[in-house]
């Protein structure tokens, strides 16, 4: 994930990295209010309606800070009354994947599931890691933590037929 964060526009870069540190889903990170930006709080995730907490240490917070709009945390193109949009980050993230040539599949959501892997080695608790990505079940969250080992299989599978073709 550095890779990608280094082919980045340093603000989109700076959204991955807060979901990176946070779990948060990229809409709920470009909805951030300037106002919110503290080393903690409460948020209403946009896609569960459920409340969420989270946290920022001091150097990204201050990262955040100095670049946030009079509104919004990552200000839109179009001025302070609107948010950056998940469009445009998804899009640099695409960017960069196809820079790299990476094999496999690279986006937004990707940074919430290096969270939940990043979680899952230090903890070894997948209801730890589930209450943190706030998942109503145990099985979904099992998706995002073992992503890695999935990841890991499918490109040895896709390598052993490439041998067999040869």
């Amino acid at each position: 994930m550095e890779h990608v964060l280094a082919l980045l526009t340093p603000a989109n870069a700076l959204v991955m990295r807060v979901i990176l540190h946070t779990g948060m889903r990229i809409s709920d990170v470009l909805e951030l209010k300037t106002e919110q930006l503290k080393p903690s709080g409460w948020y209403t995730e946009k896609k569960t309606g459920k409340r969420r907490r989270y946290g920022l240490p001091g150097p990204l917070l201050e990262e955040l800070k100095a670049q946030a709009g009079s509104v919004w945390a990552f200000e839109g193109r179009r001025g302070p009354q609107t948010h950056r949009t998940r469009q445009s980050v998804w899009a640099d993230v695409k960017r960069a994947q196809k820079a790299l040539r990476m094999p496999y599949n690279v986006g937004t959501h990707t940074a919430r599931k290096v969270y939940a892997v990043d979680l899952m080695a230090r903890y070894g608790d997948i209801d730890r890691v589930r209450r943190a990505l706030n998942h109503n079940s145990v099985s979904v969250t099992t998706i995002y933590a073992m992503a890695d080992l999935l990841l890991q299989r499918k490109l040895a599978a896709r390598a052993r037929a490439r041998g067999k073709r040869a």
